[in-house]
């Protein structure tokens, strides 16, 4: 291993860092070694991983001092965070500064940093077209993230901006699955009105990520955005009714309603699809199929991830 170039995978137990250590651990003429990033080195899918050939290493987004130590040595970084575990826009976007300055101090020579648009800069707080969450955001989850780019560009890191759509694992794994009426059919709730989602299965952008260090330090500076598929919801919803055997139907909520449904995060995804709607020609030319096939020839339409993975919706 010593020949390899070692990249540290933050998140690396979950599913945009799990995509890409699976990359790594996969190809292994591909000249990459995987250290595996986590803060649980105990857990099942840390000893899985390190049983596949993986550098196991204990960190922790809110301490910089271990994540230096465990940046130290790499060649290239994937830094992500996980706005979910906490709702905290404030804590994301710190730890999205740990992330850089740790980084930084290691000297590590490529960083992929998983962040999304500042709302903001296109809805200023004072617009009343959606509503000012949490005191100072729009999305908050999309604002902290892009808060955090500028520790990364003021601190010299160099780094590609990775841009990431909707999951469809969230179909599975989110609450996303189609909801069964009073009538017995499922719809599936999206308020995205007639507009295309960007959405990609979310082993596939850890293998976009991977594409992206194989090509080398052509990507710093720049921002890079994937998706497998951009898809209206009545499309969704077709691809839904022939793999799952009955019928799904499309239902755009309109954004009011979902902000008010009451579930952890509702206005911010509320706020969120209004923006990828509202800001659609932006949303998606941000979002590039032909540069994410590129990246990964293996990319998977919305129809071909339902093959394999349509029948663990759960059915309300």
């Amino acid at each position: 291993m010593p020949d390899k170039k070692i990249i540290a995978v933050t998140g690396a137990t979950g599913a945009q860092g799990g995509g890409l250590a699976r990359a790594i651990l996969a190809d292994p003429e591909g000249g990459f070694a995987l250290r595996a990033i986590t803060r649980n080195p105990d857990s099942d899918k840390a000893k899985e991983l390190a049983a596949a050939g993986a550098e196991v290493v204990k960190a922790d987004l809110d301490d910089v001092a271990s994540l230096t130590a465990a940046f130290e040595g790499a060649y290239g970084a994937y830094c992500l965070t996980n706005f979910w575990e906490h709702f905290s826009p404030e804590k994301e976007t710190v730890q999205g500064r740990n992330l850089a300055n740790a980084a930084n101090a290691a000297g590590v020579e490529h960083v992929i940093w998983s962040t999304f648009e500042d709302v903001r800069d296109s809805v200023p707080l004072d617009d009343d077209r959606m509503p000012t969450l949490m005191g100072g955001y729009k999305v908050p989850h999309f604002d902290a993230k892009a808060e955090a780019n500028k520790s990364f560009t003021e601190a010299g890191v160099p780094t590609t901006f990775l841009y990431t759509s909707y999951y469809w694992d969230n179909l599975i794994n989110f609450g996303g699955e189609p909801q069964r009426g009073e009538d017995g059919v499922l719809s599936l709730v999206i308020p995205m009105g007639e507009k295309r989602l960007p959405g990609i299965a979310v082993e596939d952008i850890g293998k976009c990520a991977y594409g992206i260090f194989k090509e080398g330090k052509r990507h710093i500076g720049n921002t890079v955005g994937v998706a497998g598929e951009h898809l209206t919801g009545a499309e969704m919803a077709a691809a839904l009714t022939e793999a799952m055997g009955e019928e799904v139907r499309y239902y755009a909520m309109p954004y009011d309603q979902y902000r008010a449904l009451g579930f952890p995060g509702a206005e911010d995804l509320g706020n969120m699809m209004q923006f990828k709607h509202d800001f659609q020609d932006e949303y998606l030319g941000a979002r590039s199929l032909d540069v994410a096939r590129r990246l990964n020839p293996e990319l998977h339409t919305f129809s071909e991830w339902l093959e394999t993975h349509g029948s663990a919706i759960p059915r309300h």
